[in-house]
Order: C-alpha cells, then sequence, then structure tokens
C-alpha cells in the first residue's frame, strides 16, 4: 500500500509535511514526488506509468493556482486521484480550490482540503484491500463517537 504524494513547488513542502505527519498516524508510507505539470510533465507522466502497474495506490496531489497536476495525474492514472490544494489564507483557498475543482471531464478527481481528512481518505480507500487498515478506521470511528460521549 502506498501512497504517492505529488506536489508542483518546493513552496508546497509544509503542506506535504502536514499530510505525511497525518498518514504516520494511519502507518501509510507516503512517497514524495516534487513534479509540475506545467514545467515538467514527462516527469508527472512518469511517476504515474511506474505505478499503474502497481496495486494498491493512491495519489494525494498538492498544487495551488493554476492546478494542472491533479489533472494530468486522475487523465492518466488507473489509481484514484485526491487533490489537497495548499493554501495561506481564505484568499489563497478561492483561489486554489477554484482552479483544483474545475478539471476537464474524463479526469475524475476528489477535492479534499484538510491534511487530516486527505490521511483519513487514504486509509478508507486503501482499507477496501487490507482489512488491518480498515479495522483501524472502525477503531477511529469509535474513538470519535466516544470523544461525544
Amino acid at each position: 500500500m502506498k501512497v504517492i504524494i505529488i506536489y508542483a513547488s518546493p513552496a508546497d513542502q509544509d503542506w506535504v509535511q502536514k499530510i505525511q505527519a497525518e498518514l504516520d498516524k494511519w502507518g501509510l508510507k507516503a512517497i514524495l514526488e516534487l513534479a509540475s505539470a506545467h514545467k515538467v510533465p514527462e516527469k508527472v507522466l512518469g511517476i504515474v506509468q511506474q505505478y499503474n502497474s502497481e496495486k494498491d495506490v493512491v495519489y494525494v496531489t498538492v498544487a495551488g493556482r493554476s492546478n494542472g497536476l491533479s489533472g494530468v495525474v486522475a487523465a492518466n492514472s488507473i489509481h484514484p486521484v485526491m487533490a489537497c490544494p495548499p493554501f495561506k489564507d481564505k484568499q489563497d483557498l478561492l483561489v486554489n480550490i477554484h482552479s483544483t475543482m474545475q478539471m476537464p471531464s474524463e479526469t475524475p478527481v476528489l477535492t479534499v482540503l484538510d491534511p487530516n481528512n486527505v490521511a483519513g481518505a487514504c486509509a478508507r480507500i486503501l482499507g477496501l484491500s487490507s482489512s488491518s487498515l480498515q479495522n483501524k478506521v472502525k477503531g477511529k470511528i469509535v474513538q470519535i463517537k466516544k470523544s461525544f460521549k
């Protein structure tokens, strides 16, 4: 089971580290790849081609502004793609989320804004083929419910 985090800019590294820290809590291995769909599309395609022959892979793409990265990955991958656009403030969020949610047809990209939630979504997706990970998800749900008592 692998979570491939592709991020478009070195400026996104802090956001990627937040996601990676949340994935660590689930015991999920993250492979980090710096690749811009606009500047090095051949690198992005190479990464996707490499993992298309593997099972139990989920992509998390981190890109803001003009988010071509998520669409390029989704259009070429057999695996799920979740975009988790970085943002510093509300205005930055609005720019990045609009870019992320406006994908062309036939490019299925899920958008999850919170690093904690994107890690939880990865755990649920990968849990479909791992009973131990699915049990962790069940345990987390029980823990959350207990916190409301």
